[in-house]
Order: structure tokens, then C-alpha cells, then sequence
């Protein structure tokens, strides 16, 4: 194992060009049909380093890379630490006002994007340069490397989380806290050249950090989902086998059917990272590769705890969050800071060369959750407090039992609901609120608001999505706005969320219009759309993410069509148009264009063809 010291003085970029040194042809990234060499992303990496630095970015400067996953953004994640700055990766698909906050947020004076995702930008004080087929814009510029003296405590990334504060946060990492990561997972999982691994993340999300660099600095193959199968399990693994993945990583909500399914003995993978989540069962025995799940808060670099989780039946306990990561340290203490006995519950609090520089912008915020450490050896060392409730056990495996404070994770993402509350009570009709996590009727967690209505008003919920969705990410629309008289407190004075009356027809706000189906097709999308998202109705021009629906579940909703219809469908088509009318008329075309292939006889069986219903 190396030292700490080594690993901090340690930084990416060099890992990345021994590798274009060394094996120059070796492919570097895959996407759909488009490949790039070590040798083409280092050049065009240091092409980009060189346009940025002649815009004047350098050391501890912040740009913006408003981009899906794409060879485009790999090159540019790599361009920017090339010139010395720190990259701040932005979803296009954020709403406008969401992406102008970030950006006014960060102070960030330049923002890359591609040709598909340049018109997403807001206008605002930042240039925009659109690098398009991978890198061309800077094809004038030196392809060897830049001369920077970029050193291992600058700034690497960062990324932004929900805040607490009702305004989202930046999470600052360093190169030193992001080599420490790589190293531990290159050496835990013995990356070698050989491997192919999945980039299914959003770039947005701190998965993604992890899904490229371990990889790229190992000389490794770094291979990028498409987005109708980075959702479907079993779409994803064929897709994993036919392209001889050999590690992965996925989000618990995705593992977890993964892990059901039943693997071709051709089959590469050997190692399947879950995290994001809590993991609520074990794998079967029999699977070709190890599962294993991992814990941590973007403000410690990704991931802090790991462990193999081993078979077992479905009864048996839940599977930890592991043990920590080489250089890493943790502790779990009362209220008072006091470290507790092994089995005895308090806040995890996490030490070493993760934990990151703090929250940008935000020095008193910082000091409140990033603590000297008083445990260590190590001078000016600090804790970082996670808010995360565990119990150690015998074995030095921590259990995850919960959370300590309102923060809630759903389907991998983390969300303060105050940053909910606060748009919500922004809204003319809403006196005052509170968001919460409830389980649905088949046991899926689901963002419920309660509101109190501004006298005289009558909210409509498609209304108050409709404004939410203007700032905020589909992920932090709540599924079901419930109406109450008043919000129940406790002795303390806050909000009981425990008196919190359940959904029901009559408290739950309707959606502003109800079209009911003017067609057969109709009828049968919204049935399997209601069913899917556990709704008495929808109407046709209801949209499947206002309802609650998500990438996951948009998944299931293709899979149906496709065993009722017999037609595939697409997830893009899906986002495109959300709708009940416009699926319906996605499946009527896609039906009819097989309707044109068909006997008349075989026509007429699949017309008849039950919903299963």
C-alpha cells in the first residue's frame, strides 16, 4: 500500500499520460460507435488545456462542463484539470433557472458544452464554447501538454448537492482527496489494461468521478450506456455481456434486479459496485461476480466505506456498508462527540484524505460540518459529519440504520426537503409546507408534500409541479401534493412528522384537468401507467414524471408495452413526450409499421391481444 503522503502528491492527469505513453492504440472510452485512443484523448485533452488557458483559466479556477455522458465530456473533464482548473459538472437536462443558480453560484466564467446540449446553457455572465466530435474546436492548439504546476490540495471538481438551507451546495475536492480514491479502487479491485468498465451516471451525479478516472489512470476501457439501456436491467445485461464488461458500477435501486437475473456463462463481469442507497438484500449464490456495496457523502470523495456483500437468504440481516478505505478513518459518537461502544448507535463521523475541502462560497456552513478532528494523530485534520446514523459492529462492519436529521435519498440521489419547501412556499397559493418519504404500495420510496393553502386558494397540484419543475430537477418533484388544514407540531415546536395524516382521495390535490381517453390505445396506456404508479387514474395528458414515474419505472412501463403491444418503445421516446396521448401515439406508429409487415392473419392475433389486465 502506499503512503498517504504518496498518494496525495499524486494526480490524475500524470496516471493518464503515462498510459497514452505507454499504450498509445489502446482504446481509452467507448461510445455507441465512436471510440478515442489514449494517444487521441490525451492530445485532444491537452489541445483543450491550451484554449482554456489562453481564456485565462488556471489554478483553482472553476469551469462549467454542461454535458450528458459522452466522449466530449471525458475529454473535457480531462482538459480542465490539464489547464490546471477544477471542472463543475452541470445536467442539461436541469431546468433553466436551476443551471442559472449553479452557474451565478459558482462564479464560473466558462461553461463547455456540446452541440446537443449547447442550447440548455442560460445566458448569463459566462462564455460558452461548444466542443463538438471531440474536441474539434481546439484542433488549432499544441496537442503536447500544457506547463502548469498544478499541485495535489487545488481544487479537482465540484459538484453540487441539495442544501439544507433551501439552496444547493458545492462540495469541494481536491486532487489529493481524489487519488487517494483512485488508488484504494485500482488496488481493492485490481484494475488492470484489461478491463472494460460502464460510465452510467450523470455526469451531474459524484458516481460519475468514480466511473472514469480509477479507470482511465489504470489504462483501462472506459465504456459509456446509452440511455435506453443504462435503465433496464435486462437490457443492461446483455448489453454488459455482449460488450464483455468486466466491472460496473450501479445504483442500488438498478443492482438490485440485477441481481435476479440469470447470467449467460459467457458472461465477463466479475465485480458489481451498488451504492447511493440503502441495500436491503443479498445476492444469490451461483452469480458469476462479486457484489459489493459502498457508502459515502460527496463531501468525501465518493465513497468512504466498502464491503463484499456474501449470499444469503432474503431473511437474513441487511447488508452492512463495509469497512473503510485505505487512509480513511471513521468514528461514531453520541451527541456530545464521545466515541460510543462497538453495537451502540450515533452519527458517523468520517477522517482521512476523503474528506474535502468544504462547501464553496460557504465558509460558516463548512465550519459546522467539517470538525478538527479530535481522534487523530494527524495535525489540522478535520471530521466530516455526516448526518448518517450507524452502529459498529464486531466485525468492524458498520450498519447503516438511518438518518439523524430530514435528509432523505431517493433512487440514489440526496435531497434536503427544505429545498423543496422553500420553492414551494415561494408559490402564491401555498401558506406553508413540508416534504417527506413515503413508501407507495409496492414498497417504492416516493417524495409526498404537504401543504397548508394561502386563505381563499385552491392549489392545484399540476399547477404547483409545474412550478417546481421550473427550478428544480424531476428528482425533487414530489409524486403526491396532500392538502391539510394545518401542519401538526410537536412539543419542540417543529413539525411532527409522525401526526402526519396518510394520502387519501380526499385530501390528495387533483391534477388541474382530467382528460379522460378518447381511444381503445388510450384506455390501455393509462391503465398500465396507473397501475405502475399506483394512481386510482391518469388522465391523457398527464405527465408520467409529474406523476411520480422515473427512469426505473419508465423501464417497467417500456417492458410492459413491449409484452402487451409486442413493439419496442423507446425511453428517449418516453422523456420526449411523457404523456399518455403521446406514448399512445408512439405505439400506434411503431404497431402499424409492424401491422405493414405482417399477414393479415397474424395481424389480426396481435390485435386481439389482451392487456393482460
Amino acid at each position: 500500500m502506499e503512503s498517504v503522503q504518496q498518494v496525495r502528491n499524486a494526480l490524475i492527469v500524470d496516471s493518464v499520460e503515462r498510459q497514452a505513453a505507454d499504450t498509445p492504440q489502446a482504446v481509452a472510452a467507448i461510445e455507441n460507435f465512436r471510440r478515442l485512443t489514449y494517444e487521441e484523448l490525451d492530445a485532444r485533452a491537452n489541445q483543450l488545456a491550451h484554449l482554456l488557458i489562453e481564456r485565462g483559466v488556471g489554478k483553482e479556477a472553476l469551469v462549467a462542463i454542461c454535458m450528458r455522458r459522452s466522449l466530449e465530456f471525458i475529454v473535457a473533464a480531462l482538459g480542465i484539470l490539464k489547464a490546471g482548473a477544477a471542472y463543475l459538472p452541470l445536467d442539461p437536462d436541469y431546468p433553466a433557472q436551476r443551471l442559472s443558480m449553479l452557474l451565478n453560484d459558482s462564479a464560473t466564467r466558462l461553461v463547455l458544452a456540446n452541440q446537443s446540449s449547447a442550447r440548455q446553457v442560460p445566458s448569463g455572465g459566462w462564455d460558452l464554447v461548444v466542443v463538438d466530435e471531440v474536441g474539434s474546436v481546439a484542433a488549432r492548439y499544441p496537442r503536447s501538454k500544457p506547463d502548469t504546476n498544478t499541485g495535489s490540495q487545488d481544487l479537482a471538481y465540484v459538484i453540487y448537492t441539495s442544501g439544507s438551507t433551501g439552496r444547493p451546495k458545492g462540495v469541494e475536492i481536491t486532487h489529493s482527496n481524489l487519488a487517494n480514491l483512485v488508488q484504494w479502487h485500482q488496488r481493492a479491485f485490481s484494475i488492470s489494461r484489461s478491463d472494460r468498465a460502464t460510465f452510467q451516471a450523470s455526469p451531474g451525479f459524484d458516481a460519475a468521478v468514480w466511473e472514469i478516472w480509477p479507470y482511465l489512470a489504470a489504462g483501462a476501457c472506459v465504456q459509456i450506456m446509452d440511455d435506453q439501456t443504462r435503465t433496464a436491467p435486462q437490457a443492461l445485461r446483455d448489453w454488459m455481456v455482449q460488450n464483455r464488461i468486466t466491472i460496473s458500477f450501479l445504483p442500488t435501486a438498478l443492482a438490485e434486479p440485477m441481481l435476479d437475473l440469470a447470467w449467460p456463462k459467457e458472461t465477463m463481469l466479475r465485480v458489481l459496485l451498488t451504492g447511493a442507497d440503502t441495500l436491503h438484500r443479498r445476492p444469490p449464490s451461483g452469480l458469476p461476480f462479486e457484489f459489493v456495496n459502498n457508502y459515502g457523502p460527496t463531501e468525501c470523495t465518493v465513497v468512504s466505506t466498502s464491503g463484499v456483500v456474501p449470499p444469503g437468504s432474503q431473511e437474513a440481516d441487511r447488508p452492512t456498508i463495509g469497512t473503510p478505505l485505505d487512509n480513511v478513518q471513521v468514528y461514531v459518537v453520541d451527541e456530545q462527540m464521545q466515541r460510543v461502544p462497538a453495537g451502540t448507535p450515533g452519527e458517523l463521523l468520517i477522517g482521512g484524505a476523503g474528506v474535502g475541502r468544504g462547501y464553496l462560497h460557504l465558509p460558516e456552513l463548512t465550519a459546522q460540518k467539517f470538525i478538527a478532528d479530535g481522534f487523530g494523530d494527524i495535525p489540522n485534520s478535520r471530521l466530516y459529519r455526516t448526518g448518517d446514523l450507524v452502529r459498529q459492529l464486531p466485525s468492524g462492519e458498520l450498519a447503516f440504520l438511518g438518518r439523524i436529521d430530514d435528509q432523505i435519498k431517493i433512487r440514489g440521489y440526496r435531497i434536503e426537503p427544505a429545498e423543496i419547501t422553500a420553492s414551494l412556499n415561494n408559490h402564491p397559493s401555498v401558506n406553508a409546507s413540508i416534504v417527506v418519504a413515503q413508501s407507495d404500495a409496492s414498497g417504492e420510496q416516493r417524495l409526498v408534500a404537504y401543504i397548508m393553502a394561502t386563505p381563499g386558494s385552491h392549489p392545484q397540484a399540476g399547477e404547483l409541479r409545474q412550478a417546481l419543475a421550473e427550478k428544480l430537477p424531476d428528482y425533487m418533484i414530489p409524486s403526491l401534493f396532500v392538502q391539510v388544514d394545518r401542519l401538526p407540531l410537536s412539543a419542540n415546536g417543529k413539525v411532527d412528522r409522525s401526526a402526519l395524516p396518510l394520502p387519501t382521495d380526499e385530501n390528495t390535490l387533483r391534477e388541474d384537468l382530467y382528460t379522460a381517453p378518447e381511444s381503445e390505445m388510450q384506455e390501455r396506456v393509462a391503465t398500465i401507467v396507473a397501475k405502475l404508479l399506483n394512481v386510482a387514474r391518469v388522465g391523457i395528458d398527464d405527465n408520467f414524471f409529474y406523476r411520480g414515474g422515473h427512469s426505473l419505472l419508465g423501464a417497467q412501463l417500456i417492458a410492459r408495452i413491449s409484452d402487451i403491444f409486442g413493439v419496442e418503445l423507446s425511453l428517449l421516446s418516453v422523456f420526449e413526450d411523457p404523456t399518455v396521448r403521446g406514448i399512445s401515439a408512439g405505439i400506434e406508429r411503431l404497431f402499424l409499421e409492424r401491422l405493414e409487415s405482417m399477414s393479415e392473419d397474424e395481424a389480426q392475433r396481435l390485435l386481439a391481444t389482451p392487456d393482460g389486465d
